[in-house]
């Protein structure tokens, strides 16, 4: 039996809910107050049997208040742990490799991952993602710039990559 403990706190731009597992790999997580919408993402080999709201997940909630206050390394140090084919999953190691403040085209995002041609797999790759944030697939945009998807909505990816953006990290020191 696992059981993993789930969290919701504010964030500026809405609430952000964790869920983690009982060594604290992060399972799920998005900008949303309802863990009904995570636990679905939770790949069925790692779904706990059990879930219990517990209002600090220590390391987690750390890396999510100073992601948002702008310490945005903060993030790359907290475990996740996600489980799909092997593409997805090398595509997932790559995508934390990519630095705040430098966001990557799909195409960009298909050659790190090894795969230069496969563009659509890339993309399925941040689609699929289940630990938004931990896992930044906001990082990767459309080629030109365009935003593309989000599954979070892209006025929160417009948010995030306007946080790490050099320009406003410039200007804060």
């Amino acid at each position: 039996m696992s059981i993993a403990h789930w969290s919701t706190m504010d964030t500026p731009i809405g609430p952000f809910t964790a869920v983690v597992a009982s060594d604290g790999a992060v399972l799920a997580s998005g900008w949303t107050a309802d863990v009904t919408e995570l636990t679905p993402l939770i790949a069925p080999s790692l779904a706990p049997s059990e879930l219990r709201e517990k209002r600090d997940l220590g390391k987690v909630t750390a890396a999510i208040r100073g992601y948002h206050a702008g310490e945005l390394d903060v993030i790359n140090d907290v475990p996740v742990r996600q489980r799909s084919g092997e593409f997805r999953q090398h595509a997932w190691d790559v995508l934390r490799t990519v630095p705040a403040g430098k966001p990557v085209s799909y195409g960009e995002y298909a050659a790190l991952a090894g795969r230069p041609t496969a563009i659509r797999a890339a993309a399925s790759a941040c689609s699929r993602n289940p630990t938004a944030l931990f896992v930044p697939c906001h990082r990767v945009l459309r080629t030109g710039g365009a935003m593309g998807g989000f599954r979070w909505g892209l006025d929160v990816k417009r948010w995030l990559l306007t946080h790490e953006s050099p320009e406003r990290v410039a200007g804060l020191g």
